[in-house]
């Protein structure tokens, strides 16, 4: 006779999932207002460029409120920030601790002698 086969059981979750899309209670909290003030307010902010919800579920972007939010404070006058160096390479980076090491022993060797 045939095994029955073992019923499917849904897989564990691995790691936490934060949600992009947030309801508009949410975006509310994320600007530490209420849903009652975050309605009010709504229109101005959005006037100023508050991100808009999704027409088709009505959430809102964590990420483009976060954007809308430090782009508040930037300024024409501001400086411009300063120039990245190239990122430096796995190989690169080991050359340079080797040296550093090396040097820091040379210095230790010599202050105890």
């Amino acid at each position: 006779m045939a095994e029955m086969p073992k019923p499917l059981r849904p897989a564990e979750i691995r790691f936490r999932v934060d949600p992009g899309d947030v309801p508009p209670e949410k975006a509310a909290r994320q600007l530490h207002l209420t849903l009652e003030q975050f309605n009010e307010l709504l229109p101005k902010l959005q006037a100023r460029g508050f991100p808009r919800a999704d027409p088709d579920t009505g959430m809102f972007d964590l990420d483009e409120i976060d954007r809308w939010r430090a782009k508040r404070h930037t300024s024409v006058e501001s400086p411009a920030p300063p120039t990245a160096e190239p990122e430096l390479d796995m190989g690169e980076r080991f050359i340079i601790a080797m040296r550093r090491k090396a040097r820091a022993r040379r210095i230790r060797r010599k202050t105890k002698g």
